[in-house]
């Protein structure tokens, strides 16, 4: 490939990586970000539309979908919506009886919600590479990343919220004199190697929601520059490769949420008990 067909392509894979920003710019004032260097100097408290209207879009779907099956509901024939909707509150039910262990009504709702919102969010990456950027292009807006779990600030995001219910319920359930003892005499109970113990515990558990939205993040961005890469290649290679990796995506998405979901239900299974 030539250095003029290299800079094209470093430019499109660019520009498909590049978030919808809006913030405030020292120049500019509050506005959208017209490059990559325009939203880094925008700083921390710059918002990636596009990440926060597509997961809230999806949100929305998924409470009108699950709400259109509830509504239809019938205990006569039916309909395929309320199949599919059944198949995924039994299938979550197994999962969370399966791995939580303790007593609490939030869990399975919980579990739930994260599981069919995660994989609709995954489930963008199925909508073809150039067709959203093309769209808002028209609109004359700049950039469009279709999928919020390929941003590390959405996936990051969910699993901060993931670890303050794991400090809220460790807090509940054993007090905060009895979580903090856990933290200092685990796994070593003697009281010359509480600092030790401080240190280990500290890590684990912050490393519990850095797994969680790292894994999620790096899974997706990963799927998201292959199919970048194979749409740079001509259209009969392009086409041929592009099916069959979005076919074996779909296990990705679906696998991903799955395992977002569990790690959850898990996490937060272990602070609700007693050592």
């Amino acid at each position: 490939m030539a250095a003029g067909s290299d800079n094209t392509a470093a430019n499109y894979i660019q520009h498909h990586l590049q978030n919808l920003t809006f913030g405030h710019h020292p120049e500019n004032g509050w506005s959208l970000a017209h490059s990559a260097e325009e939203a880094s100097e925008m700083g921390f408290w710059a918002i990636h539309l596009d990440t926060m209207g597509w997961s809230i879009a999806m949100g929305v779907l998924f409470i009108w979908l699950f709400r259109k099956a509830g509504k239809a509901a019938t205990t006569g024939v039916p309909g395929p919506l309320q199949n599919l909707v059944e198949v995924v509150f039994e299938f979550i039910e197994l999962t969370v009886r399966g791995a939580f262990h303790g007593r609490n009504p939030v869990i399975a709702p919980l579990a739930l919600t994260l599981f069919v919102w995660i994989f609709l969010m995954n489930a963008l990456k199925l909508v073809p590479i150039d067709f959203a950027p093309g769209v808002f292009a028209r609109l004359g807006i700049d950039y469009m990343k279709l999928v919020p779990t390929t941003d590390p600030n959405a996936t990051l995001g969910m699993a901060i919220g993931v670890f303050a219910l794991i400090i809220f319920y460790s807090i509940k359930v054993k007090g905060a004199g009895g979580f903090a003892k856990e933290l200092s005499l685990t796994p070593f109970n003697h009281w010359s190697l509480i600092p030790f113990n401080l240190v280990m515990e500290i890590i684990g558990l912050l490393v519990k929601p850095l797994s969680l939205g790292l894994r999620l993040f790096g899974n997706m961005f990963a799927g998201e520059v292959i199919f970048i890469l194979i749409a740079l290649l001509p259209f009969w290679v392009s086409w041929t490769l592009s099916v069959p990796w979005a076919i074996f995506h779909i296990l990705i998405i679906t696998l991903q949420a799955f395992i977002f979901t569990v790690l959850t239900v898990v996490y937060l299974s272990q602070a609700h008990e007693h050592h």
